[in-house]
């Protein structure tokens, strides 16, 4: 610790695990666990709007979305993500971290609620008022990822910080699992009420008008859990790094802190104006100083990111195949629409329940132990492994025999990929970078990443299409096969292993001292040295 360091900020840094640690992880998890249940719990119910509004008479199929129509419909709320990413990191950094919170909640409740009042008096109508409030839904849902990773990361302690983001993120596992869950209780009940015959049977009753409320219930319960810690989230104080150090008010910062920690705080103002006066803390993030400090971690930060969610949102891909081999969906012309819906909730709440949710907490618990790089390494090495060892052999999974080893195979590379780089990439950016840069530099990292998501789950849409126009999904040209759609993403892992260098190890290290404020100037001068440089890339 330099001479500069706030006595407040050390004691951060060195509290015991206390309460208000707890209080921090619930208020912000619950953030992720609505984020989570909003984003994923569309496709639970887009077979269903495909069978409500895209009914055509005499098909042997039920109705199904278009692809451009099913594309909008999944990805517009990704879009407003990414621009909710960078828009309410860089405002976390300007207006602090607690004004801007509240927002992105509000945010997330009103559009939850008006995405399930969508209307219209045709499927055009419809579709195109749940994508506007989608999109917004989405940009108040990317205002959550840099502001809770960053208020997570300033109010922990150095020894268990890493636990503590890392659980605030797998909320997100619970809120997955909550979507399914719900939807499998509300599609259970409504089956009961509203009995209605198989497709096949009879095509228009098999959809009961009543399936129209489903859906819409299913989206709008969304905004209940947001809603809830919305008076929690404001009564939290601002976090005192971001008080201290971006808004230079030392009192503020030891009378909010003195309250959370119960500790008497000393207000050190002439420490904050010597800091002030430090023209080394002074660059900004397109400063020549910014990029010889932190470009390449940015770099890296960004990369793995963006590398990740390419390989992890690509499951979509490969699910309904997966769900069908293993007999948890049926075909869809056997069920009637809102049997449909619980046949599709069931097998997501399981693969949440063996696959998502396991993985996150397996991080929450050694992250602090072996560190984000090893994580991080041994999740992409796991991940590229095992996608070749699904694209190599891929006509010996396709036999009926051995589907089974396909699923567990498919399954653990999920497992690693939350035992991993799906944690550590969230868990890094908030560590790393100063704190007048923090929220923003992670906005910047999670939009790579959602941009990342993007090329996932669309571009390899296209791409896994059959290379036989024939055998193509409806709407859908050529592509160059799952088999070969598998090699590139094996390939993509192993970019993300290989990046992964780039980014430091800031186990057990205090924010400033990774970030390189309130250091003295020889502090600073062993940083500007390359060899001395106190933030390696591999683990110490």
């Amino acid at each position: 610790m330099g001479k500069g360091q706030l006595e407040v900020l050390n004691a951060l840094d060195v509290a015991k695990t206390q309460w208000y640690h707890f209080t921090a992880i619930i208020v912000a998890g619950m953030g992720f666990f609505t984020d989570a249940y909003d984003l994923f719990c569309i496709s639970l119910v887009t077979k269903l709007l495909g069978r409500i509004y895209y009914h055509v008479d005499g098909a042997e199929k039920p109705g199904s979305l278009p692809p451009n129509v099913s594309a909008a419909v999944n990805g517009v709320a990704f879009c407003g993500t990414l621009a909710g990413q960078l828009f309410f990191g860089w405002l976390g950094d300007k207006l602090g971290r607690k004004k801007v919170y509240g927002m992105t909640l509000m945010l997330m409740v009103i559009c939850s609620i008006a995405s399930g009042l969508s209307f219209g008096n045709s499927p055009k109508g419809v579709m195109a008022t749940l994508c506007f409030f989608r999109f917004w839904l989405g940009f108040g849902i990317g205002g959550d990822y840099p502001l809770s990773a960053t208020i997570m990361s300033e109010y922990a302690n150095k020894k268990t910080r890493g636990a503590f983001i890392a659980a605030v993120f797998a909320m997100q596992g619970f809120g997955i699992l909550a979507g399914g869950i719900f939807a499998l209780i509300v599609s259970s009940a409504f089956n009961a009420a509203f009995k209605a015959p198989a497709y096949e049977d009879d095509p228009i009753a098999s959809t009961a008008p009543q399936a129209d409320y489903l859906w819409r219930i299913i989206v709008m319960v969304g905004a209940l859990p947001a809603a809830l810690t919305y008076y929690w989230r404001m009564k939290m104080p601002e976090t005192a790094r971001y008080t201290a150090l971006v808004a230079k008010n030392a009192k503020q910062a030891a009378s909010d802190m003195s309250k959370v920690l119960q500790v008497e705080l000393e207000a050190e103002e002439q420490k904050i104006q010597e800091l002030d006066r430090d023209k080394g803390n002074g660059y900004g993030l397109f400063s020549k100083e910014f990029l010889r400090r932190h470009g390449l971690h940015l770099l890296g930060t960004t990369s793995t990111w963006f590398l990740l969610d390419i390989a992890f949102y690509s499951q979509n891909l490969f699910q309904k195949d997966i769900f069908s081999a293993v007999g948890w969906i049926p075909s869809a012309k056997t069920m009637n629409a809102i049997q449909e819906v619980y046949k599709i909730a069931r097998a997501q709440t399981l693969i949440a329940l063996c696959s998502t949710v396991p993985g996150y907490w397996f991080t929450v618990a050694f992250i602090d132990k072996i560190g984000r790089f090893a994580i991080q390494m041994m999740g992409f090495f796991f991940m590229t492994v095992f996608m070749f060892a699904l694209a190599i052999p891929y006509d010996h999974w396709t036999h009926k025999s051995n589907r089974l080893g396909f699923v567990i195979i498919y399954s653990l590379t999920f497992f690693f990929a939350n035992f991993g780089p799906n944690a550590t990439t969230f868990v890094v950016p908030a560590e790393i970078f100063p704190a007048r840069l923090r929220s923003t530099c992670h906005g910047i990292s999670a939009a790579s990443g959602k941009l990342g998501a993007i090329v996932g789950a669309f571009g390899f849409l296209y791409l896994a299409q059959s290379k036989d126009k024939t055998k193509t999904d409806a709407g859908y040209p050529p592509g160059i096969g799952v088999k070969n759609s598998l090699i590139v993403l094996g390939v993509v892992n192993l970019l993300g292993l290989l990046f992964t260098f780039l980014v430091p190890e800031s186990k057990g290290k205090s924010l400033e001292e990774m970030s390189g404020e309130n250091q003295d100037e020889g502090a600073q001068d062993m940083e500007r040295d390359p060899s001395s440089n106190n933030s390696r890339t591999v683990p110490v």
